[in-house]
């Protein structure tokens, strides 16, 4: 089989972890090589003639299992009517001090959602400063647990402007750099695709955008806020704030807590990042994918052997 071929399985398995079957454009966007049009449609017709692969209506899947069609349309009309919460949230988010770009990450962001979906959020801070910030907006959540909103302000991952790379380099993480949807800070985001350029060594086809992010603008009330703390007080904060926070969450994994969708809790931090961990999520994901993609090679051999 072709190297071509290969690739274009390897994109729709990707995603068929997820049960997310993807238009013609998509299989392309996340293809790990450049191809031409042409070369890429006639590869893409074989696999179907072949039964390699099938399409359903104008989705293409590993599984000839039309509940996915309904299933990826109904999440498409979900995640259209989250996105409007969303950008509130977003806009709302982004006036706490230290704030400096915002952007939904998760499902929603590969434009996917349900009934139990989060709006999963991306934060870039001040640098030297992600530790106050994370804590006052989490101070904020606790009070949207009054109101059952707590799931609109899921603030995952953060990082800081001192150290915009994404250290780990794989699949996982090129799909969720590149698909990630800026909607506040168009000037540091910018910045942060200029530093994980690395992704174009995984999808090649899939542009980092930032057209969707609004500039930013510091109110005079968080501007005032942040005033406070820039001295050796605010640094002095900042870190016993992480050392607090990595102490909690440390006993919190010893403990085995769940979350409310019955995964180990976790976190994986430090001065410049945070991010959840839960159970190392993104290893077994990746393990699964490198088994599905050879099981799927050792198919096609069994079949080019018979």
């Amino acid at each position: 089989m072709s190297e071509l071929r290969k690739h274009i399985l390897s994109a729709i398995a990707y995603f068929d972890l997820f049960s997310y079957p993807l238009t013609i454009d998509e299989v392309y966007l996340f293809l790990p090589a450049k191809y031409c049009q042409e070369d890429f449609g006639h590869a893409l017709r074989g696999l179907v003639i072949e039964r390699r692969i099938y399409k359903l209506e104008k989705y293409y899947t590993l599984r000839n299992d039309h509940f996915l069609v309904e299933r990826r349309e109904k999440g498409n009309a979900k995640a259209k009517e989250m996105m409007i919460t969303a950008r509130k949230v977003c806009d709302w988010l982004v006036r706490f001090p230290y704030v400096r770009g915002i952007a939904i990450s998760g499902s929603l962001s590969k434009n996917f959602a349900d009934e139990d979906s989060d709006i999963d959020l991306f934060v870039i801070t001040k640098k030297n400063r992600l530790w106050i910030a994370r804590t006052v907006m989490h101070l904020f959540k606790k009070l949207t647990f009054l109101v059952k909103k707590e799931h609109y302000f899921c603030m995952n991952y953060y990082i800081d402007e001192l150290d915009l790379e994404i250290h780990e380099k794989n699949i996982y993480t090129a799909t969720e750099v590149t698909t990630l949807i800026p909607l506040n800070g168009d000037t540091i985001f910018e910045h942060f695709f200029a530093a994980n350029n690395w992704t174009r060594e995984y999808l090649p086809n899939k542009y980092l955008r930032v057209s969707t992010a609004k500039p930013l603008k510091i109110s005079p009330l968080k501007r005032v806020a942040e005033f406070i703390f820039n001295n050796r007080f605010g640094n002095a904060l900042d870190n016993l704030l992480m050392r607090i926070t990595v102490s909690r969450w440390d006993k919190k994994m010893l403990a085995q807590k769940r979350n409310n969708r019955g995964f180990i809790m976790g976190m994986d931090a430090g001065k410049h990042y945070t991010k959840p961990d839960p159970v190392n999520f993104q290893n077994k994901l990746i393990a699964r994918y490198e088994e599905r993609i050879t099981q799927l090679n050792e198919r096609i051999e069994g079949i080019a052997v018979n």
